[in-house]
């Protein structure tokens, strides 16, 4: 072999091990540090869980990102409407690669919201958002459709007002005799209309009688109070939750009230069931909070969020808690029970 080729196969040789050796997962967009802020809205719906903010830094860290080393993340929860300006203009400052926010918060810097007279809304158009979970991110004008969003803004549609219905379903198969049952309504929803005749198409389906009662997104909390105490003087014997960041927020509250008035009930997120309440079904928020990682993670990586299309979720939770049917002294079919994903003893 002539002194030539050797050279040129020790050259070879030498390029794989040094194309070897560079590590494959460090993220093709990073230079330094990459900055991820995630906005909340304390006031609409309560503080982030430490499940919740678990969930979305596992998903990251599942994909080669880790706090500390190439990832910071910044975490900003607005506690009342005055706040708004303030905060996002704090956000902005420290120039995110990326913004990742609850339902509210999308409605608060998303730059084309269909009500521009949202107290503090701060349209942001320079930097990538990604809302980890929305109900008809389309009717609510955050993007253009599910498969094109256009502009900086996509996410994943939670479907949880589609499955008001079934929720309805499931008290009914938990109840089999149940004949009225009382709707929590939030009265100023932008999609209340929406959710109050699927639920009456529903309601008139399984033979039951509904009777509604809510409070406004800016009530005082006392209201809620009112309302289920009015479901109660209706003699319901169950009552349906209907989708409102602001009894998400009072979940702790609705669960001692429905124990208070002996009214089982069923809500959306699992942590409805963990705070007290009797059943909760919905997509879980953990599970899509992975999910938005995933977002997040092609974004730093170059992806533009007008070419990712909105996701539906993939992981759904239906949540009974055990200890309040025995509080209440009722009996959970066992047909229901086995639909469970979750038994909270």
């Amino acid at each position: 072999m002539g002194a030539i080729v050797r050279r040129a196969i020790i050259s070879l040789g030498v390029a794989v091990a040094l194309f070897l050796a560079v590590p494959l997962a460090v993220p093709a967009t990073q230079v330094g540090v990459a900055r991820v802020a995630i906005l909340s809205d304390q006031f609409l719906m309560g503080p982030l869980t430490p499940s919740w903010l678990e969930a979305f830094r596992g998903g990251l860290n599942d994909l080669g990102w880790s706090e500390g080393r190439n990832l910071t993340i910044d975490i900003r929860e607005v506690e009342n409407p005055e706040q708004r300006p303030r905060i996002v203009a704090d956000l902005l400052h420290r120039n995110p690669s990326v913004i990742v926010t609850t339902p509210p918060g999308a409605r608060i810097i998303a730059p084309h919201v269909r009500d521009p007279k949202l107290p503090g809304w701060t349209p942001v158009t320079s930097i990538p958002i990604v809302f980890a979970w929305y109900s008809d991110p389309v009717g609510a004008g955050l993007v253009t459709s599910l498969a094109r969003p256009g502009g900086n803004v996509t996410g994943l549609a939670y479907l949880g007002i589609e499955l008001n219905a079934k929720r309805l379903e499931l008290l009914k198969e938990a109840f089999p005799t149940l004949k009225r049952v009382g709707v929590l309504v939030p009265v100023d929803h932008p999609l209340e209309k929406r959710m109050v005749a699927e639920v009456e198409a529903a309601a008139r389906t399984l033979k039951i009688e509904p009777r509604f009662a809510g409070a406004r997104l800016s009530d005082p909390s006392v209201k809620i109070d009112e309302a289920v105490e009015s479901l109660a003087r209706e003699r319901v014997e169950a009552i349906l939750g209907l989708q409102g960041p602001h009894y998400g927020r009072e979940r702790q509250r609705i669960a001692e009230l429905t124990l208070k008035h002996r009214l089982p009930g069923i809500f959306e997120i699992a942590e409805y069931a963990e705070a007290g309440c009797l059943m909760a079904y919905a997509p879980s928020i953990t599970g899509m909070l992975r999910q938005a990682a995933g977002y997040t993670d092609k974004i730093l990586r170059g992806a533009k969020p007008s070419e990712l299309p909105v996701e539906q979720p993939t992981r759904f939770e239906f949540v009974i808690n055990m200890r309040t049917a025995r509080t209440l002294g009722i009996a959970i079919p066992p047909s229901v029970l086995l639909r469970a994903d979750r038994v909270i003893q």
